[in-house]
């Protein structure tokens, strides 16, 4: 029964693993249809996310029936609630680049930023992939340090994020209201990607430690 408990818990982390590698794919999919109009990448994004979303039901699944069968208590019922909470954040983190997806398909054939917003958009797009990596490398090796990286990467993207509205809301902003609703959302889209990966990476923490930390939310 216990190995079984063990081999039921490994496909659950696989399966965590496999979420945070799409959407990883996605965010970097999503930036590139924003920022070269790309149409079939948009698409593609939009089409994937619900295989996001049906890993995340199969993550939910087998934890509340391993919760069933095993009632598991001490570190076993720590995994259970870190993998929902963690799925949780990773399928966010997959709606989120749709988002992204959706607003640079709802701009085609047009780039849905302009040149003077490309180098922040792929500064925080460079940002939100590194954090999908690491987030990919604790799921598959718990790494307390490692997920403590998150926190400093979640402040360079709240810097860019502040740079981003400075720029919105100089004097000299020449492309109107509507372009600059589109960058605000876009900017909001990122950071709350960083947010959510922060928030995974606090629950690994606690699985790790078992000492619960505030989330960025």
């Amino acid at each position: 029964m216990r190995d079984e408990f063990r081999a039921d818990l490994q496909i659950v982390s696989q399966l965590l693993v496999d979420m945070a590698e799409g959407v990883r794919a996605a965010m970097r999919q999503a930036t590139r249809a924003l920022l070269t109009a790309d149409r079939q990448a948009a698409e593609t994004v939009i089409e994937r996310d619900a295989e996001i979303d049906d890993l995340y039901r199969h993550v939910e699944e087998r934890v509340c029936d391993l919760l069933a069968r095993q009632a598991p208590v001490a570190s076993d019922l720590r995994a259970m609630i870190t993998a929902l909470h963690v799925a949780a954040d990773l399928e966010r983190m997959g709606d989120l680049a749709e988002h992204v997806a959706k607003t640079a398909l709802r701009r085609h054939p047009s780039p849905a930023v302009p040149a003077e917003l490309r180098t922040v958009f792929t500064e925080m797009s460079e940002i939100a992939d590194r954090m999908a990596v690491k987030i990919g490398s604790v799921l598959a090796k718990p790494d307390v340090d490692l997920a403590g990286e998150l926190d400093g990467d979640d402040d360079a993207m709240d810097e860019l994020h502040k740079n981003l509205f400075a720029v919105l809301l100089g004097d000299d902003w020449p492309y109107g209201v509507e372009t600059a609703i589109d960058a605000t959302l876009l900017g909001r889209f990122y950071e709350r990607f960083a947010d959510h990966a922060v928030n995974a990476g606090e629950h690994v923490i606690y699985l790790i430690t078992g000492q619960s930390a505030p989330t960025s939310n």
